[in-house]
C-alpha cells in the first residue's frame, strides 16, 4: 500500500458531500470515509439534504479548499456547485450518469444530462469508478480526458458462496429504478419455461413507484423484489449474479466466487478478463438465450465459477481504492490556482443522448 505523505503541515481535510441518504453508492462513500483518513487525508463529511443546504456549506468553506461532491449530488444542482468552480478546488464523484436515474423519460433525461454537463465541465476534476463510465462521462461532456480519473471499488472479505444448487437460483442486485435492465430480466424469465430458474431482485425502490409496481406485476412465482438489511445471505444464496450495474456489485460477486451474466455497457465489462457471460444492453432475447446456456451447459458453469474464483483473488483493496483518490486529491490540494474556461466557450454538443 502506497500511503500519500504530505510535506511540511498535515494536509487540511477534504469535504466530503453526500446524500442525505446513502442510497445505492452508500458503501462506497462509506470506505471511502474509513480509508481515506489511513492513505493520509482527513474527511470532513457533509450530508446533503437540500440544495439551500448545500449552498449554505459550500459559501461556508475557506477559499482553495478541495471538496469532493457526490455526482448525485452536484451533478442535480449545477446552479449551486458552478458558483464556486473559481474559489474552491472542486472534484466531483460520479458512480452513474445522472441521466439514467431518468429511464425511458427521454425529456427528463435530456435535462438531467445537461445539467450534469454544466456541473462537470466547471469543475476541476471528475472522478469515475470504472473505467468504461470515465468513457462514457469524457465522450458525452467533451470533458478534458487529464481531468477524468478512474477509482475502481475496493473489496470487502467476504466468505465464498454456497449457492443454492449451483444452476437454479439468480440474483440481480440492483436500484429497482428505470434502466437498470429489472424489466428487461422479468421479460427474459418469462420466456424461459423450460427450465427452473428463481430469481430476487433487490435493491432500494427510487423515486418511480409506478415502476416497482410495473415490476413486481409481471413477475411470477419462480422471483421475489427483496430489500434486505444485510446482503450476504442473499449472495451466499446466489448461483448466478445478473445485469450488476454498479461497480461494486461485479466486486462483491467477484470476492464470492459467483459467475456473473452482465450487459457490455456495464462496469463488469471493464474487468480484465471478466470471468462471466457478456451481452448486449435492453436484448430479452439475448438475455433470454444467455439464461439457457446457463441452466444447460454444465462445463460452462464449471469453467465461469473457476474464473469467478480466480479473478476474485486478484481484486483491489479499498486501501489501493483510497489511496488512488487520496493521490488525486493531494495533487489538487497542491496544484497552483488555475482559470476554469467557461462553459459557453466550449465547443458545442449534441443533446442527443448516448449510451
Amino acid at each position: 500500500m502506497v500511503t500519500y505523505v504530505p510535506a511540511g503541515r498535515p494536509p487540511d481535510p477534504v469535504a466530503f458531500v453526500l446524500p442525505a441518504l446513502a442510497g445505492d453508492s452508500g458503501r462506497y462513500n462509506q470506505r471511502l470515509c474509513q480509508y481515506l483518513p489511513a492513505a493520509g487525508l482527513p474527511v470532513l463529511e457533509l450530508p446533503m439534504a437540500s440544495a439551500t443546504r448545500l449552498s449554505r456549506s459550500l459559501s461556508a468553506l475557506p477559499d482553495g479548499t478541495v471538496v469532493l461532491l457526490d455526482g448525485q449530488v452536484a451533478s442535480a444542482v449545477p446552479e449551486v456547485v458552478v458558483p464556486h468552480s473559481r474559489r474552491l478546488r472542486l472534484a466531483v464523484l460520479v458512480h452513474s450518469p445522472l441521466a439514467d436515474s431518468a429511464g425511458p423519460d427521454h425529456s427528463r433525461a435530456l435535462e438531467l444530462d445537461a445539467s450534469e454537463r454544466e456541473t462537470l465541465r466547471m469543475v476541476s476534476t471528475v472522478v469515475a469508478t470504472s473505467p468504461g463510465l470515465a468513457r462514457r462521462l469524457i465522450d458525452r461532456h467533451d470533458l478534458d480526458p487529464a481531468r477524468v480519473h478512474v477509482a475502481r471499488p475496493g473489496t470487502d472479505r467476504a466468505p465464498l458462496a454456497v449457492g443454492t444448487d449451483g444452476v437454479s437460483h439468480l440474483v440481480c442486485v440492483s436500484p429497482l429504478v428505470p434502466g437498470h435492465g429489472q424489466d428487461v430480466l422479468a421479460r427474459a424469465l418469462a420466456s424461459v419455461r423450460d427450465v427452473l430458474l428463481t430469481c430476487d431482485f433487490v435493491g432500494s425502490a427510487g423515486d418511480d413507484p409506478a415502476f416497482v409496481s410495473a415490476l413486481r406485476r409481471s413477475l411470477d412465482h419462480r422471483s421475489r423484489l427483496l430489500s434486505p438489511p444485510d446482503l450476504a445471505a442473499v449472495y451466499d444464496a446466489a448461483d448466478l449474479v445478473v445485469l450488476p450495474m454498479q461497480a461494486t456489485v461485479v466486486t462483491d460477486a467477484l470476492a464470492r466466487g459467483i459467475p456473473i451474466l452482465a450487459t457490455d455497457t456495464s462496469p463488469a465489462a471493464d474487468v480484465a478478463d471478466f470471468p462471466g457471460l457478456l451481452i448486449p444492453a435492453d436484448d430479452v432475447a439475448a438475455l433470454a438465450m444467455a439464461l439457457h446456456r446457463w441452466a444447460l451447459d454444465p462445463e460452462l458453469r464449471r469453467s465461469l465459477r473457476t474464473d469467478a474464483l480466480s479473478r476474485g483473488c486478484s481484486l483491489p483493496t479499498w486501501h489501493a481504492t483510497a489511496d488512488q483518490l487520496a493521490g488525486v486529491l493531494a495533487r489538487l490540494q497542491t496544484a497552483p490556482p488555475e482559470v476554469v474556461v467557461p462553459l459557453s466557450r466550449r465547443p458545442a454538443r449534441p443533446t442527443a443522448l448516448t449510451t
